[in-house]
Order: structure tokens, then C-alpha cells, then sequence
């Protein structure tokens, strides 16, 4: 079996080669291409004289050494190969005329050349890729390192700076200045308002002598007097001490502008104007620097209400005041207010003002009226005159005595008018002063005054808002504890008269 492998192999290949490379007779006729009816039939008794029908299998494919060899290499059992393809089928190796063997090696050639091409250009390009990472890190790297290094620095000053002192002032203090603490001004606020005024060299000078000293917790808003280029130790104790407290007033109930004196005492009744003046003074005497009570009296008097503070809803009626040294008195509210004494008399008043209408807004001023047929300007002179005639329990029954004698336009005839314009003042006034016209006494004319004559509580201006319903025309405050009788009847309000003056209340001391 082997012997007759071997001699079909033989033939196959003398075969194989003979079609591959086929001689050319007839003056370079090509066997091939003869017609197939006229190519010499093979010779198929070769084949059998072994007595086996297995015929070599071959394809229209490309062999080179390799395959051949592999084909040539014996095998354990033989398999059944393909039929060869029809004699007369073009083999696909053979189109040029060429050797179909140095095709395939051409062939071979190129697909390793352009295979060789192929992964240079692959090489290449992870090559470019592997130096573009390495590039990238090495980037990422120095980025960090710069990080790294800046937090570094960053820590190493912040640790140097809270380990240094903070920068300070060492004396000795200079000019004073006024600075102001707002209400819910924090310690970091106060030390940033100092620093900013030039008081302290640093806010953490000062916020750290704020935090060693309790009496800081007690600082009010308001406006403080205190020296520029102090250390940040005296800058704080100058501040928690009441004698740099400035721009401070206290204006009682029932205050007007200017002074007064009793007639039975003879003792002064300070005016705003004055308190004002006090509380501007700046500094110690004689170097003080304070407003005066004149300067004030004159700025009082400006026809610049806009300038002054005066609001909307006042104007109309401030401007046709019949005294200039009057036209502003009510519209400064009775309480503890504060104002920035560095600022000439006009700012100063202006503040005063301004602060003084907010707070009397507050109470629905504005939107009051509707009951008693008052604007806000009347309904702030009728409480004027709640303030100067009553006291807090009996102030809504009073404001209804208003607003029932306005509404039959019966004369209030309060003696708080008359004493208004009187530099010398009383509980009990005299016939001639009754009798004396003035825009303000209500014993002539019929009506409310020119002007408030006194700066209002918020209790009197809230009962003036809403009186208390009643019916009474008449009240006289019998004894000297303020015990107030109302009525609507005339002859019980004369009744109530003859209580008063046996009680001496109505005792005049002129």
C-alpha cells in the first residue's frame, strides 16, 4: 500500500509539473491553449495497474515550499482528496503566463512586505502613544508637586502668621474719633470698624484684647469716642467705658424744644435742644468739642425742611408754621436716641428726625385716621396734647375728648396750649393768659394747635390712634396724684372744678 502511495505521488508530481510548465511545440503553440477535445486524454492505466482509484487532491490555490512539503509528508492513513478541477479550467495562478511557483512567492513577498509596513506603523504608533502617556504623567506629576509645595508654603504662612503677634499700635494715642457699634455688631465687626477708623493697627490686636476683657459683652450700639493709634488694649478699654459713650440723649415724655421754668420753683426745665447740645460735647473740657444749644436753635429754623429730616407727610403743614424756632417741635420723639456727634447741627437734627418718624410710623400712624378724621401730622399734635395733659391710664379717654370736641367744634381749652407759649409755666394758668391768642391756645380759637407742643410717648400717639369710645366733652384732674374725672354733663364737669380746687391743684403762682 505504502509502495503504490509512493508511485501514484511520484506521477502526481511529474504530473503537476508537466501542467504547470507544459512544453510548446508547433513554434510556441501553447498546449493549454488547445480546445479540450483535441488534449491527449491522460493516461488513467498508470493510475490503476496498483489497483486503487485515489486520486491526489489539488486546488486553484497558492502553494509554496511549505505546503508542498506538508503535502509530501506521509500520513498514517491516507483521506480522500477533492477531484481535481476540469482539465480545461484556467488555474487562477496562471493569468499572466508566469510560473505559478514565483507567483506564489511574489505574492508571498508582498503580503510580507506590506505585513512588515503594517506593524512598523503599529509599532510606531504605540511607540507615540507610550511617549505621550509617559509624557502625561510626567506632567500630572509636576502638578501635583506644584500643589503640594503651594499647600505647603500656604500652611507654612498661615502657621508663622498665627504664631506671630498681631500688629499693634504702641503709643501713645492720638486724636479722638467717633466710631459707631451697630446693633448686633459682633467683637470681629467692632475690631474691623476700629482698624478702619485707624483706632487699632490690627482687628486681631483688638478682637484679641476684646476676648480677655468680659465688659465687652455690655457694649450697646451707639457711638463711641476714642483715640486714634491706641494699642489695641487701651482701644478696648476706652470703649467698654461709659465716659466714651457720645451722641447719646435721653428725651423725656411731654419735652418740648426749648427751656422752661416753673413759676413756683423757679428751677429750669432743660429743652431737647439742650440735651442735644450735652450729649454732642466730644473730648474732655476745655478742648471739648460740642454743638451748641444756638446752633441747634438756628438750624431749627431752616426753611430746608428736606435737609432737616422732616417727613412727607409733615411738610405741607411744617412749612406754614407760624414760628420758624417752633416748626419743630413733636417731630423729635420722646426716648433714648442716638446721633453721630462729629456731624454739624443740621445732620444732627436731621438723624433725630429721621429716626424719630420711623419710630412713630411703626405705631400705624399712617394708616390711622379713619376714626378720628385726622391726618398724621394732626393726629401726632393731638397726641401732644394727650402727653402734656394725662397720664398713661387715662390717655385713650382724653384722646376721645379730642375727637368729640373737634367733631362739634367746641374749643378743647387745655391749659397745656396756653402754657406753650409761656417761658414761665404752671398747672394753673391766669384769665390773661387764657385770653392771650397765640396759634397754639386753645382757650381762643376752636381747633388743634399750629403745631405739637411736646414730643409725644408712643402710648400717647397709640391712644390718639385709637381712642377709647366714650362720650365725653369734659376732665379736670382733681388732686396732685393725677386722679382725672370725665363727663359729658357740664354741671358735674363744674362739680369736678370745686374738687380740684379745694385738693389746691389749681392754685396759681403768680
Amino acid at each position: 500500500m505504502t509502495d503504490r502511495w509512493t508511485r501514484a505521488e511520484e506521477r502526481y508530481r511529474a504530473r503537476e509539473a508537466d501542467r504547470r510548465y507544459p512544453r510548446r511545440d508547433d513554434w510556441g503553440i501553447d498546449a493549454r491553449t488547445v480546445r479540450g477535445d483535441e488534449r491527449e486524454a491522460p493516461d488513467r492505466g498508470a493510475w490503476d495497474e496498483d489497483g486503487t482509484d485515489v486520486i491526489p487532491r489539488y486546488e486553484d490555490e497558492v502553494y509554496d515550499d511549505q505546503v508542498v512539503a506538508e503535502a509530501l509528508e506521509p500520513e498514517p492513513e491516507p483521506e480522500p482528496v477533492v477531484p481535481p478541477r476540469r482539465i480545461g479550467q484556467r488555474a487562477a495562478g496562471a493569468e499572466s503566463g508566469r510560473p505559478r511557483a514565483a507567483s506564489a512567492r511574489t505574492k508571498q513577498s508582498g503580503r510580507t512586505k506590506s505585513s512588515g509596513r503594517t506593524k512598523s506603523r503599529i509599532a510606531s504608533r504605540k511607540a507615540a502613544e507610550r511617549k505621550k502617556r509617559r509624557r502625561n504623567m510626567w506632567v500630572i506629576a509636576a502638578v501635583f508637586v506644584v500643589l503640594v509645595v503651594s499647600a505647603a508654603g500656604f500652611a507654612g504662612y498661615k502657621l508663622m502668621g498665627s504664631l506671630a503677634p498681631a500688629e499693634d499700635f504702641a503709643g501713645p494715642p492720638g486724636e479722638i474719633v467717633v466710631v459707631q457699634v451697630h446693633s448686633g455688631d459682633t467683637a470681629t465687626q467692632i475690631a474691623d470698624t476700629m482698624k478702619d477708623k485707624g483706632v487699632v493697627a490690627s482687628s486681631e490686636a483688638f478682637y484679641e484684647a476684646a476676648v480677655r476683657n468680659s465688659n465687652m459683652n455690655n457694649v450697646q450700639p451707639g457711638f463711641y469716642a476714642v483715640q486714634k493709634t491706641s494699642p489695641a488694649a487701651h482701644a478696648v478699654t476706652a470703649l467698654v467705658s461709659k465716659s466714651s459713650r457720645v451722641g447719646n440723649v435721653v428725651i423725656s415724655e411731654g419735652r418740648q424744644l426749648h427751656n422752661r421754668t416753673d413759676v413756683h420753683t423757679g428751677a429750669p426745665t432743660e429743652g431737647i435742644y439742650t440735651k442735644i447740645a450735652a450729649a454732642s460735647c466730644v473730648g474732655t473740657a476745655p478742648t471739648a468739642k460740642c454743638v451748641t444749644y444756638e446752633q441747634l436753635d438756628a438750624a431749627g429754623a431752616s426753611t430746608d425742611l428736606a435737609a432737616l429730616g422732616v417727613p412727607d407727610w409733615a411738610k405741607a403743614s411744617v412749612a406754614a408754621a407760624p414760628d420758624r424756632r417752633r416748626q419743630l417741635d413733636g417731630l423729635i420723639s420722646a426716648g433714648t436716641l442716638d446721633f453721630d456727634p462729629s456731624g454739624g447741627p443740621v445732620q444732627i437734627l436731621r438723624q433725630l428726625i429721621t429716626a424719630s418718624a420711623a419710630l412713630y410710623e411703626s405705631t400705624g400712624l399712617l394708616r390711622s385716621g379713619a376714626e378720628t378724621q385726622l391726618n398724621p401730622y394732626q393726629t401726632l399734635i393731638a397726641a401732644s396734647l394727650v402727653e402734656r395733659e394725662a397720664l398713661a391710664p387715662d390717655m385713650p379717654k382724653v384722646a376721645r375728648v379730642i375727637v368729640n370736641r373737634l367733631r362739634i367744634d367746641q374749643p378743647l381749652q387745655f391749659d397745656s396750649t396756653v402754657n406753650y407759649s409761656l417761658e414761665e409755666t404752671e398747672v394753673a394758668t391766669t384769665d390773661a393768659d387764657r385770653g392771650t391768642v397765640t396759634p397754639w391756645n386753645t382757650y381762643a380759637m376752636s381747633g388743634l394747635p399750629a403745631n405739637p407742643i411736646s414730643a409725644p410717648s408712643l402710648k400717647a400717639l397709640q391712644a390718639m390712634e385709637n381712642p377709647e369710645p366714650g362720650k365725653w366733652l369734659y376732665f379736670v384732674t382733681i388732686d396732685k396724684k393725677g386722679t382725672t374725672l370725665f363727663t359729658e354733663s357740664y354741671s358735674e364737669h363744674l362739680r369736678n372744678i370745686v374738687k380740684a380746687e379745694q385738693s389746691g391743684i389749681l392754685d396759681s403762682g403768680r
